[in-house]
This record gives C-alpha cells, sequence and structure tokens, in this order.
C-alpha cells in the first residue's frame, strides 16, 4: 500500500511538472551565428520567431547582450544553434544557447 501511495504521489508530480517542462522547449529558438564578439560581449544571431519577447518575425538578425560570457567561447560564426533570450533590466539578452544536433 506504501509503495502504491509514493508511485501516485510522484506520477502526480511529474504531471504538474510536465507542462512547465514543454514551456522550456517551447522558449528555445532556433538561429545562426553570425558573429561572436567576445570582447563587447555580444552575440549576432540570425533567428526564427522569439514568441515570448512578442517577435514574430521570420529571417531576423540581431547583435544580442549574452547573460554569461562563457557562453560565447561554446559557439563560432557559422554554427546552428538553440537558444533562449529574455528581456531584462539591461535589455534583451541571450540566457541559454547550444549547438544543434
Amino acid at each position: 500500500m506504501i509503495k502504491t501511495n509514493k508511485l501516485a504521489a510522484a506520477v502526480v508530480a511529474l504531471s504538474l511538472l510536465a507542462p512547465s517542462l514543454g514551456l522550456a522547449q517551447e522558449a528555445m529558438v532556433a538561429g545562426e551565428v553570425k558573429k561572436v564578439d567576445e570582447a563587447a560581449k555580444k552575440i549576432t544571431l540570425k533567428h526564427g520567431p522569439i514568441k515570448n519577447l512578442g517577435m514574430d518575425e521570420d529571417g531576423m538578425t540581431m547583435v544580442f547582450k549574452v547573460q554569461d560570457p562563457a557562453m560565447l567561447k561554446q559557439v563560432k560564426a557559422g554554427d546552428k544553434v538553440q537558444f533562449v533570450a529574455e528581456r531584462g533590466n539591461d535589455g534583451i539578452a541571450i540566457t541559454k544557447i547550444q549547438k544543434s544536433k
């Protein structure tokens, strides 16, 4: 009986987490690195719509600040990437970036 209750509690917990995990995936935007400027802590990306920022245009190229300058060492011009951009007090910044597979 105790194992059944623990299993039920785990299923409920996962079902509550599932929608938030889906939103995190939806926030990822496909892009291509056009330029990396480590000195300025900025990256230029050609990208699709960024729904969480209300940017519905496709094929835009923008310069972004990066939240963590170490992210710039992971990518180079020409790389296909997935990224998350968020609006903060200092404007829009990349908060996560990874090479596409």
